[in-house]
């Protein structure tokens, strides 16, 4: 989720969570006791087509 909040352009890990959490995100590809994992690419292209002013260049 770190990762993610990054970046998301340093979005609070609450609303990293709520966006996540949304039905266009991507499903993680693993669910571990640390939490969720989901592929790079498939987060930076929900963030390009949802959030394009989040991604940082």
């Amino acid at each position: 989720m770190s990762e993610i909040r990054e970046m998301l352009g340093g979005v609070s890990r609450q609303r990293a969570s709520v966006i996540a959490n949304q039905r266009n995100f991507p499903e993680p590809i693993a669910v571990l006791a640390m939490g969720k994992v989901w592929r790079k690419s498939d987060v930076e292209k929900c963030i390009k087509q949802h959030r394009p002013a989040s991604l940082a260049d």
